[in-house]
Protein backbone atom coordinates (compact mmCIF):
# COMPACT_ATOMS: atom_id res chain seq x y z
CA UNK A 1 0.00 0.00 0.00
CA UNK A 2 2.67 2.28 0.59
CA UNK A 3 4.42 2.00 -2.51
CA UNK A 4 1.15 2.54 -4.32
CA UNK A 5 0.54 5.70 -2.27
CA UNK A 6 4.21 6.90 -3.00
CA UNK A 7 4.28 6.42 -6.53
CA UNK A 8 0.72 8.13 -7.10
CA UNK A 9 2.13 11.12 -4.93
CA UNK A 10 5.01 11.44 -7.23
CA UNK A 11 3.04 11.32 -10.50
CA UNK A 12 1.49 14.29 -9.19
CA UNK A 13 4.26 15.72 -8.53
CA UNK A 14 6.17 15.12 -12.21
CA UNK A 15 2.77 15.64 -13.75
CA UNK A 16 2.54 19.69 -11.83
CA UNK A 17 6.31 20.03 -12.28
CA UNK A 18 5.91 19.46 -16.15
CA UNK A 19 2.94 21.51 -16.15
CA UNK A 20 4.94 23.83 -14.63
CA UNK A 21 8.23 23.99 -16.54
CA UNK A 22 5.63 24.06 -20.31
CA UNK A 23 4.52 27.71 -18.64
CA UNK A 24 7.78 29.11 -17.61
CA UNK A 25 9.00 27.81 -20.86
CA UNK A 26 6.01 29.83 -22.64
CA UNK A 27 6.93 33.07 -23.81
CA UNK A 28 4.82 35.61 -25.85
CA UNK A 29 5.48 38.47 -28.40
CA UNK A 30 3.24 41.25 -28.95
CA UNK A 31 3.80 43.61 -31.69
CA UNK A 32 3.00 47.63 -30.62
CA UNK A 33 1.70 49.06 -33.54
CA UNK A 34 2.01 53.09 -32.09
CA UNK A 35 5.47 52.51 -30.69
CA UNK A 36 7.18 50.29 -32.92
CA UNK A 37 8.47 47.68 -30.52
CA UNK A 38 7.79 44.31 -28.95
CA UNK A 39 6.63 43.73 -25.55
CA UNK A 40 8.04 40.24 -24.18
CA UNK A 41 5.41 38.62 -22.03
CA UNK A 42 6.73 36.19 -19.53
CA UNK A 43 4.13 32.64 -19.50
CA UNK A 44 4.95 31.98 -15.88
CA UNK A 45 4.48 35.44 -14.45
CA UNK A 46 1.94 36.89 -16.92
CA UNK A 47 4.33 40.16 -17.07
CA UNK A 48 6.02 42.10 -18.91
CA UNK A 49 9.88 40.94 -18.74
CA UNK A 50 11.73 43.01 -22.43
CA UNK A 51 10.99 45.66 -24.87
CA UNK A 52 12.45 45.14 -28.15
CA UNK A 53 13.11 47.92 -30.50
CA UNK A 54 11.66 47.14 -34.12
CA UNK A 55 10.63 49.06 -37.23
CA UNK A 56 8.00 51.23 -38.38
CA UNK A 57 4.22 49.97 -37.60
CA UNK A 58 4.91 46.39 -36.86
CA UNK A 59 1.54 44.64 -37.69
CA UNK A 60 1.25 41.20 -38.19
CA UNK A 61 3.84 38.28 -36.35
CA UNK A 62 4.48 35.04 -36.80
CA UNK A 63 7.05 32.40 -35.31
CA UNK A 64 9.28 30.28 -37.92
CA UNK A 65 8.80 26.27 -38.05
CA UNK A 66 12.10 26.09 -35.77
CA UNK A 67 10.84 28.88 -32.88
CA UNK A 68 14.78 30.59 -33.29
CA UNK A 69 13.12 33.55 -35.10
CA UNK A 70 10.04 36.15 -35.77
CA UNK A 71 9.04 37.05 -38.33
CA UNK A 72 7.19 41.07 -38.09
CA UNK A 73 5.46 42.85 -40.41
CA UNK A 74 7.00 46.63 -40.30
CA UNK A 75 4.22 48.10 -42.52
CA UNK A 76 5.79 51.57 -42.87
CA UNK A 77 9.06 50.23 -43.73
CA UNK A 78 7.95 48.38 -46.24
CA UNK A 79 9.55 44.96 -44.89
CA UNK A 80 9.64 41.87 -43.16
CA UNK A 81 11.68 41.84 -40.84
CA UNK A 82 13.44 38.78 -39.20
CA UNK A 83 14.44 39.22 -35.16
CA UNK A 84 16.33 36.23 -34.24
CA UNK A 85 15.25 35.35 -30.55
CA UNK A 86 18.16 34.54 -28.73
CA UNK A 87 20.13 37.74 -29.52
CA UNK A 88 16.53 39.58 -29.62
CA UNK A 89 18.20 41.52 -32.67
CA UNK A 90 16.67 41.71 -36.44
CA UNK A 91 19.13 40.29 -38.33
CA UNK A 92 17.80 41.13 -41.48
CA UNK A 93 14.89 42.56 -43.88
CA UNK A 94 12.97 40.17 -46.22
CA UNK A 95 11.31 41.55 -49.32
CA UNK A 96 7.89 42.23 -48.73
CA UNK A 97 6.05 44.31 -51.33
CA UNK A 98 4.30 47.79 -50.21
CA UNK A 99 2.89 48.04 -46.74
CA UNK A 100 2.58 44.88 -45.55
CA UNK A 101 0.15 43.42 -42.85
CA UNK A 102 -0.77 40.50 -42.04
CA UNK A 103 0.98 37.12 -43.86
CA UNK A 104 1.17 33.48 -43.15
CA UNK A 105 3.88 31.00 -43.18
CA UNK A 106 3.68 27.40 -45.17
CA UNK A 107 3.28 24.64 -43.76
CA UNK A 108 7.06 23.64 -44.94
CA UNK A 109 8.42 26.99 -43.10
CA UNK A 110 10.43 27.78 -46.68
CA UNK A 111 7.88 30.50 -48.16
CA UNK A 112 5.68 33.42 -46.55
CA UNK A 113 2.63 34.80 -48.27
CA UNK A 114 2.25 38.34 -47.21
CA UNK A 115 -0.53 41.16 -48.05
CA UNK A 116 0.61 44.31 -49.51
CA UNK A 117 -2.62 46.74 -48.89
CA UNK A 118 -1.54 49.75 -50.73
CA UNK A 119 -0.77 47.75 -53.68
CA UNK A 120 -3.29 45.18 -53.94
CA UNK A 121 -0.83 42.50 -54.46
CA UNK A 122 0.37 39.28 -52.60
CA UNK A 123 3.35 38.67 -52.64
CA UNK A 124 4.98 35.48 -51.88
CA UNK A 125 8.91 35.14 -50.14
CA UNK A 126 11.13 31.87 -50.47
CA UNK A 127 12.94 32.32 -47.08
CA UNK A 128 15.93 30.70 -47.04
CA UNK A 129 17.00 32.78 -50.59
CA UNK A 130 15.60 35.91 -49.19
CA UNK A 131 13.86 36.20 -52.20
CA UNK A 132 10.51 37.30 -53.89
CA UNK A 133 9.22 33.89 -56.00
CA UNK A 134 6.37 35.45 -57.67
CA UNK A 135 3.80 38.33 -56.73
CA UNK A 136 -0.15 38.13 -57.71
CA UNK A 137 -3.28 40.31 -58.01
CA UNK A 138 -5.63 40.72 -55.41
CA UNK A 139 -8.75 42.55 -54.77
CA UNK A 140 -8.57 46.21 -53.14
CA UNK A 141 -6.81 46.72 -49.67
CA UNK A 142 -5.53 43.09 -48.88
CA UNK A 143 -5.53 42.23 -45.84
CA UNK A 144 -6.05 38.67 -44.31
CA UNK A 145 -4.05 35.59 -45.08
CA UNK A 146 -3.40 32.03 -44.27
CA UNK A 147 -2.34 28.68 -45.75
CA UNK A 148 -4.20 25.53 -45.90
CA UNK A 149 -2.33 22.47 -43.88
CA UNK A 150 -1.42 20.42 -46.90
CA UNK A 151 -0.23 23.84 -48.58
CA UNK A 152 -2.52 23.69 -51.88
CA UNK A 153 -3.80 26.70 -50.93
CA UNK A 154 -2.74 30.29 -49.99
CA UNK A 155 -5.65 32.39 -49.13
CA UNK A 156 -6.18 36.21 -49.25
CA UNK A 157 -8.92 38.38 -48.28
CA UNK A 158 -9.53 41.84 -50.11
CA UNK A 159 -11.20 44.52 -47.47
CA UNK A 160 -12.84 46.83 -50.18
CA UNK A 161 -13.89 43.86 -52.46
CA UNK A 162 -15.36 42.01 -49.96
CA UNK A 163 -13.65 38.82 -51.37
CA UNK A 164 -11.32 35.56 -50.08
CA UNK A 165 -8.65 34.70 -53.10
CA UNK A 166 -8.13 31.41 -53.51
CA UNK A 167 -4.38 31.50 -54.82
CA UNK A 168 -3.07 28.22 -56.15
CA UNK A 169 0.30 28.19 -54.70
CA UNK A 170 1.50 25.22 -57.60
CA UNK A 171 -0.17 27.41 -60.16
CA UNK A 172 1.14 30.66 -58.86
CA UNK A 173 -2.31 32.58 -59.64
CA UNK A 174 -5.93 33.46 -58.15
CA UNK A 175 -7.99 30.55 -59.14
CA UNK A 176 -11.47 31.19 -57.51
CA UNK A 177 -13.30 34.26 -55.58
CA UNK A 178 -15.59 33.51 -52.73
CA UNK A 179 -17.70 36.59 -51.82
CA UNK A 180 -18.42 37.07 -48.40
CA UNK A 181 -19.16 40.29 -45.50
CA UNK A 182 -18.23 43.92 -46.15
CA UNK A 183 -14.72 44.15 -44.66
CA UNK A 184 -13.35 40.78 -44.34
CA UNK A 185 -9.69 41.16 -42.11
CA UNK A 186 -9.04 37.42 -40.82
CA UNK A 187 -9.17 34.11 -42.03
CA UNK A 188 -7.77 30.84 -41.04
CA UNK A 189 -8.09 27.32 -42.21
CA UNK A 190 -9.07 24.52 -39.64
CA UNK A 191 -6.47 21.69 -38.87
CA UNK A 192 -7.62 19.11 -40.82
CA UNK A 193 -8.13 22.12 -43.73
CA UNK A 194 -11.66 20.97 -44.89
CA UNK A 195 -12.80 24.81 -43.81
CA UNK A 196 -11.73 28.83 -43.86
CA UNK A 197 -13.10 30.75 -41.14
CA UNK A 198 -13.40 34.60 -42.28
CA UNK A 199 -14.69 37.79 -40.38
CA UNK A 200 -16.36 40.70 -41.68
CA UNK A 201 -15.58 43.82 -39.83
CA UNK A 202 -18.09 45.94 -41.36
CA UNK A 203 -20.74 42.90 -41.79
CA UNK A 204 -20.44 41.99 -38.28
CA UNK A 205 -19.92 38.07 -39.12
CA UNK A 206 -17.94 35.55 -39.46
CA UNK A 207 -17.96 33.64 -42.89
CA UNK A 208 -17.28 29.22 -42.91
CA UNK A 209 -16.23 28.54 -46.45
CA UNK A 210 -16.09 24.58 -47.43
CA UNK A 211 -12.80 24.65 -49.14
CA UNK A 212 -13.83 21.96 -51.42
CA UNK A 213 -16.17 23.46 -52.94
CA UNK A 214 -14.90 27.13 -52.04
CA UNK A 215 -18.32 28.14 -51.21
CA UNK A 216 -19.30 29.76 -47.98
CA UNK A 217 -21.82 27.17 -45.69
CA UNK A 218 -22.40 29.15 -42.84
CA UNK A 219 -22.23 32.50 -41.87
CA UNK A 220 -22.19 33.02 -38.06
CA UNK A 221 -23.38 36.23 -36.44
CA UNK A 222 -23.09 38.39 -32.85
CA UNK A 223 -25.58 39.89 -30.28
CA UNK A 224 -24.38 41.22 -27.50
CA UNK A 225 -27.25 43.04 -25.08
CA UNK A 226 -26.55 46.81 -24.40
CA UNK A 227 -23.89 47.25 -27.43
CA UNK A 228 -24.83 48.73 -31.08
CA UNK A 229 -25.04 46.52 -33.65
CA UNK A 230 -22.50 48.61 -35.22
CA UNK A 231 -19.97 48.52 -32.74
CA UNK A 232 -19.40 44.42 -33.17
CA UNK A 233 -16.88 43.88 -35.80
CA UNK A 234 -15.12 40.61 -36.19
CA UNK A 235 -11.39 40.64 -36.55
CA UNK A 236 -9.34 37.86 -35.46
CA UNK A 237 -10.32 34.70 -35.26
CA UNK A 238 -8.38 31.71 -33.71
CA UNK A 239 -10.00 27.93 -33.98
CA UNK A 240 -8.86 25.53 -31.52
CA UNK A 241 -6.59 22.49 -32.89
CA UNK A 242 -9.36 19.91 -31.45
CA UNK A 243 -12.36 21.69 -33.45
CA UNK A 244 -13.93 22.48 -30.36
CA UNK A 245 -13.97 26.55 -30.20
CA UNK A 246 -13.41 29.72 -32.79
CA UNK A 247 -12.67 32.55 -30.76
CA UNK A 248 -13.55 35.96 -33.01
CA UNK A 249 -12.42 39.35 -31.27
CA UNK A 250 -15.02 41.79 -32.05
CA UNK A 251 -13.51 44.72 -32.02
CA UNK A 252 -14.42 47.76 -30.55
CA UNK A 253 -17.37 45.57 -29.03
CA UNK A 254 -14.65 44.99 -25.69
CA UNK A 255 -15.74 41.85 -26.34
CA UNK A 256 -14.24 37.94 -27.46
CA UNK A 257 -16.93 36.13 -28.98
CA UNK A 258 -16.76 31.92 -27.62
CA UNK A 259 -18.41 29.81 -31.11
CA UNK A 260 -19.09 26.20 -31.06
CA UNK A 261 -17.00 25.72 -34.03
CA UNK A 262 -19.21 22.33 -34.45
CA UNK A 263 -22.56 23.70 -34.59
CA UNK A 264 -22.07 27.33 -35.09
CA UNK A 265 -24.03 28.52 -31.86
CA UNK A 266 -22.36 31.41 -30.31
CA UNK A 267 -22.08 30.16 -26.44
CA UNK A 268 -20.32 33.54 -24.52
CA UNK A 269 -19.16 36.40 -24.58
CA UNK A 270 -16.27 37.09 -22.96
CA UNK A 271 -15.06 40.97 -21.61
CA UNK A 272 -11.68 41.91 -22.62
CA UNK A 273 -9.87 45.36 -23.09
CA UNK A 274 -10.55 48.62 -25.79
CA UNK A 275 -10.42 47.59 -29.10
CA UNK A 276 -9.35 43.47 -29.13
CA UNK A 277 -7.53 42.96 -31.99
CA UNK A 278 -5.54 39.77 -32.38
CA UNK A 279 -5.64 36.41 -30.92
CA UNK A 280 -2.89 33.44 -30.28
CA UNK A 281 -3.17 30.39 -28.49
CA UNK A 282 -0.66 28.46 -26.31
CA UNK A 283 0.41 25.14 -27.83
CA UNK A 284 -1.45 22.94 -25.29
CA UNK A 285 -4.48 24.98 -25.96
CA UNK A 286 -5.32 25.81 -22.64
CA UNK A 287 -4.60 30.28 -22.51
CA UNK A 288 -5.79 32.32 -25.00
CA UNK A 289 -4.08 36.29 -25.69
CA UNK A 290 -5.87 39.04 -26.93
CA UNK A 291 -4.55 42.09 -28.22
CA UNK A 292 -6.60 45.16 -27.05
CA UNK A 293 -5.09 48.11 -29.21
CA UNK A 294 -6.69 51.15 -27.38
CA UNK A 295 -6.48 50.19 -23.88
CA UNK A 296 -2.47 49.29 -24.80
CA UNK A 297 -2.91 45.74 -22.91
CA UNK A 298 -3.19 42.47 -23.32
CA UNK A 299 -5.77 39.79 -21.70
CA UNK A 300 -4.86 36.40 -20.85
CA UNK A 301 -8.21 33.48 -20.82
CA UNK A 302 -8.41 30.04 -19.81
CA UNK A 303 -9.70 28.57 -22.28
CA UNK A 304 -11.14 25.14 -20.19
CA UNK A 305 -13.08 27.76 -17.32
CA UNK A 306 -13.68 30.57 -20.54
CA UNK A 307 -12.40 33.42 -18.18
CA UNK A 308 -10.49 36.50 -18.34
CA UNK A 309 -7.70 35.60 -15.80
CA UNK A 310 -5.40 38.62 -15.88
CA UNK A 311 -4.46 41.69 -18.10
CA UNK A 312 -1.20 42.90 -18.83
CA UNK A 313 -0.36 46.53 -19.60
CA UNK A 314 2.34 46.54 -23.23
CA UNK A 315 2.84 49.02 -25.59
CA UNK A 316 0.90 51.46 -27.60
CA UNK A 317 -1.78 50.06 -29.92
CA UNK A 318 -0.66 46.50 -29.15
CA UNK A 319 -1.70 44.57 -32.99
CA UNK A 320 0.28 41.12 -33.80
CA UNK A 321 0.81 38.16 -30.65
CA UNK A 322 2.73 34.72 -30.87
CA UNK A 323 3.49 32.35 -28.54
CA UNK A 324 6.85 30.69 -28.34
CA UNK A 325 6.86 27.58 -25.81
Amino acid sequence: MTAVRFTGISLAALIAATLASAAAAQTIYVSNEKDNTLSVIDGKTMSVTDTIKVGKRPRGITLSKDGTQLFICASDDHAVQVLDLASKKVVHNLPSGEDPEQFALSPDGKSLIIANEDSNIVTVVDVPTRKVAFQVDVGVEPEGMDVSPDGRWGVNTSETTSMVHWIDMEKRQVVDNTLVGPRPRYAQFTRDGSQLWVSSEIGGTVSVIDTASRKVTKVVDFHIKGIAKDRIQPVGVKLTDDGRYAFVALGPANHVAVVDAKTFEVKDYLLVGRRVWQLALTPDQKTLYTTNGVSGDVSIIDVDALKVTKTVKVGRYPWGVAVKG
